[in-house]
């Protein structure tokens, strides 16, 4: 009986390829109505003028209330990606240890949705429990424990725990599969090999981990970096971020300078852009140590 010899593999025909590019028109479409256009709309209006190109927007920018916002931003985004880095490996191994499937299913799903609850929602949940007359802070003060004035929420500390509740949870979801990819034999190897579990971690384990922990907070930088919604609801003018003062720009709270504006997000903008390039390569690199 012959056997079966496999039919070589058809090449893409060019009717199969304008298929193919057909049905990537839309997400093309909306990439350029809503990423491209706008970003080339503010670049431009912060380099031309009527009477040419200039860098006067981007010289005007840097006023010492600008620079502070930066600063403050800077410190904020950094501080809370860190915290992020830190406790989230911790959590998530809790999750992966878990014995039950079920139960590592819905917190896996709970991560995923406090990941996406942000922006005032968000904001005016914290007022309701932290704030000055909070379920919290009531509760607190019942029974002795006074955390105004020494705290508020409506502070860049309060910030701070506010980013931490979307900051938190997308950390789980960024290192769970690096966890995953731990190779059981690394751990057999070590304890043979006369390690105990911190020599693991510290030894073994983190330096597998590095490239993945680096890449998250990078992104966990830039999540913090750009976003708005929470702070403005929570804080107002009362903490001085970049987001704050390029809207505060844009409508003309102070003065209505919206060239500065764009400026500010210019420079936000490859702040971001480099944060975001040094995820994608170190997460690379990562996913590389996981073959």
């Amino acid at each position: 009986m012959p056997s079966a010899i496999p039919s070589p593999a058809r090449r893409p025909t060019r009717h199969n390829s304008l298929t193919a590019w057909a049905g990537l028109l839309p997400l093309l479409f909306f990439a350029a109505a809503f990423q491209f256009v706008p970003i080339f709309t503010v670049l431009q209006s912060s380099l031309i003028t009527p009477d040419g190109l200039t860098l006067e927007y981007y010289r005007n920018a840097f006023s010492p209330s600008i620079i502070e916002s930066f600063v403050n931003s800077i410190r904020l985004s950094a501080t809370t990606a860190l915290l992020g880095v830190v406790l989230g490996p911790i959590v998530a191994l809790a999750i992966l240890s878990t014995p039950h499937k079920l139960v590592r299913n819905a917190l896996t799903a709970l991560a995923d949705v406090t990941t996406n609850f942000g922006g005032a929602p968000l904001a005016f949940a914290f007022i309701i429990t932290l704030g000055s007359t909070g379920v919290i802070t009531l509760i607190l003060a019942a029974v002795g424990i006074n955390l105004y004035p020494q705290f508020r929420i409506y502070s860049i500390s309060g910030l701070t725990i506010a980013y931490l509740y979307f900051q938190l949870p997308l950390m789980i979801l960024l290192i769970i599969p690096s966890l995953l990819g731990l190779k059981k034999q690394l751990w057999e190897a070590a304890i043979n090999l006369g390690a105990n579990t911190r020599q693991y971690w510290t030894h073994v384990a983190l330096p597998i981990l590095a490239p993945a922990l680096l890449s998250s907070f990078l992104l966990l930088f830039a999540n913090s970096f750009g976003a708005y919604a929470t702070a403005w609801t929570l804080t107002g003018p009362d903490v001085n971020l970049v987001t704050v003062q390029i809207a505060s720009l844009i409508r003309g709270e102070v003065q209505l300078q919206p060239e500065i504006a764009d400026a500010l997000a210019v420079v936000s903008l490859l702040i971001m852009s480099l944060c975001v390039g040094g995820y994608l390569w170190l997460g690379a690199k990562a996913r590389r140590g996981r073959v």
